[in-house]
């Protein structure tokens, strides 16, 4: 007995000496973070085939049109110049994006098409429920404390410190539970009831507990991951190229906790046999061929171009000419994206779907500054987790034949809610009625059917960030920076020019909008640990100075 506790004394000593030594040698407190995250990192299985429910076969009534499927493709973190169809596109243009572009050269493209939100889970909840996500108090991204404190701890070379409200911690459950309230009605549910085959592929991040998976949520099947982000191989693939962002802390957190794995409708998690984002195609290519023969909807939610920043090795090697390292792995990434997304709109003609299938792409917020690239979001200001345009104008374009117009352009602005009511209306679903459906369906609008504009006023908050567009006008408030900027964004869609001081009388008008609408909205599930300083004009890797704009986004 005397031997053994000798030997645990022993292995506590070299522990405590290794966790020691790591403190010193990789940041302290920073250290002790990534050590536990990749402590917590799951177990993953070897890879598994998915055996996707088949659709009956169904003989076609004379003169009784089958409903249409319809598909949502969600890019993450993709910013409005990721994509050429408005001349732009990755590493100053040399990238094209002639697949993704194709669906609103032959459908609509909606150039003011916004995110729910300026952060990944709000924008989704708002996509999924139709809804404004603070009306249901899902204001911010779902966390563990331990990321929290790690970002909510980093201040780099910027001049104004992080916020952290460790206090709060007591009032934040376990990040597993912050899912979508069950009293609300996801668009899957919605087209389930409608007689759909609803199927999830890729990122939920809209809670992590039992009830609360996307099988839960309305899908018939689903296979994905939970988490907000995942790796996309193995790191040490001999056919992959990686870019790590050392300036940034969620990049290091992302590298130390995600496992490379899936699971398909809570089962076990196991290893895809390829890069995520060709593995995810794969699947979407033998769920449209598992449903051909009835109505389904297919919520592709792709985690590129998120970080980490991964990339095939061919996709890398086929652009030399992009010198910079992690650019050309971004650029490899949003290559392969559009690569992926034609492969699923071809699976849809080689099906005979392609007339029958309402295509939807987006991407849930603008680009991130913490991937260190300039020109994400170009020719707007500003990035993921801010409310300036370059954070929640993103890629928008929707395609459905016969009933759209090919190459249209709807300038008015619309928003990721209103997927929910335009796929309800093509589905012949009933809309909830028992709540606030924010979102509209649009096709009326684009077709003439109906005159006006979807929406002459849009809202988004975060915490002390709340922000209103009505018609050109758009009034940004932030309290914690004291940021109280008015713009004309047709005059000025950088937002470069404050002219709140020349116009006192439009911000009161639009102050008492944002205070009538917060006045309809939910205190927030939980509350914000931390506020994080974004530079609006360049990227995280720049220097800052005095001078630089910024606001304190808070989650």
């Amino acid at each position: 007995m005397k031997r053994w506790v000798k030997r645990i004394a022993i292995a506590v000593v070299v522990l405590v000496a290794a966790l020691a030594a790591t403190w010193f040698a990789i940041g302290g407190r920073e250290g002790f973070i990534l050590i536990y995250a990749s402590y917590m990192k799951p177990d993953v299985g070897p890879y598994q085939e998915v055996a996707w429910q088949k659709g009956p076969q169904q003989t076609p009534i004379p003169g009784v049109k089958r409903k249409p499927n319809v598909v949502v493709i969600l890019a993450d973190d993709m910013g409005f110049n990721d994509v050429s169809f408005y001349g732009g596109g990755t590493a100053g243009g040399l990238i094209k994006t002639p697949n993704i572009d194709s669906i609103g050269h032959d459908g609509v493209n909606f150039p003011a098409g916004y995110a729910g939100n300026a952060t990944c889970a709000p924008s989704r909840a708002a996509l999924m429920t139709g809804r404004y996500a603070t009306r249901f108090g899902y204001e911010f991204t779902p966390t563990a404390i331990g990321f929290q404190r790690l970002v909510g701890g980093h201040q780099g070379d910027a001049p104004y410190p992080p916020i952290y409200h460790a206090d709060r911690e007591k009032d934040v459950p376990d990040f597993r539970e912050l899912g979508i309230p069950a009293g609300e009605v996801t668009i899957a549910a919605m087209l389930q009831q409608a007689g759909y085959h609803t199927v999830h592929l890729g990122k939920w991040h809209l809670g992590e507990n039992e009830s609360q998976r996307p099988e839960q949520r309305g899908f018939d099947e689903s296979l994905g991951f939970y988490a907000g982000a995942s790796m996309f191989m193995e790191e040490d693939d001999p056919n992959v190229v990686n870019s790590r962002q050392d300036f940034d802390p969620i990049d290091k957190f992302l590298w130390a906790a995600l496992p490379f794995g899936v699971r398909y409708n809570s089962g076990p998690i196991f290893k895809p046999n390829k890069h995520m984002t060709d593995y995810l195609t794969d699947q979407a290519v033998n769920v449209i061929r598992a449903n051909k023969d009835r109505p389904f909807f297919l919520y592709l939610a792709y985690n590129a171009v998120h970080t980490p920043l991964q990339a095939t090795k061919e996709d890398y090697d086929a652009l030399p000419e992009i010198k910079d390292h992690t650019l050309r792995v971004y650029a490899a990434m949003v290559r392969q994206l559009d690569r992926d997304v034609g492969r699923v709109l071809a699976e849809l003609k080689a099906q005979g779907l392609d007339d029958d299938t309402l295509v939807i792409f987006t991407s849930d917020n603008g680009g991130a500054h913490y991937v260190g690239l300039d020109d994400l979001n170009k020719p707007y200001s500003g990035w993921k987790a801010t409310f300036y345009e370059g954070g929640i104008r993103i890629p928008f374009f929707m395609r459905w034949p016969g009933v759209l117009p090919a190459g249209a352009t709807y300038a008015s602005p619309i928003s990721h809610f209103d997927i929910f009511a335009t796929a309800a209306a093509a589905a012949g679903a009933q809309l909830p009625a028992d709540r606030k459906i924010d979102g509209v369906d649009v096709v009326p609008f684009i077709t003439g059917q109906t005159t006006g504009e979807p929406h002459q006023i849009l809202f988004w908050r975060s915490g002390p960030y709340v922000v209103v567009r009505q018609g050109k006008w758009k009034l940004q408030i932030e309290a914690t920076s004291g940021l109280k900027a008015l713009y004309d964004l047709d005059a000025d869609p950088a937002e470069k020019t404050d002219l709140a001081s020349a116009n006192p009388d439009k911000v009161a008008e639009l102050q008492a909008l944002i205070d009538g609408w917060q006045a309809e909205q939910a205190k927030p599930l939980w509350p914000a640990l931390m506020e994080g300083v974004i530079p609006i004009d360049h990227p995280m890797n720049r220097p800052w100075s005095k001078e630089d704009r910024y606001i304190y986004w808070s989650n």
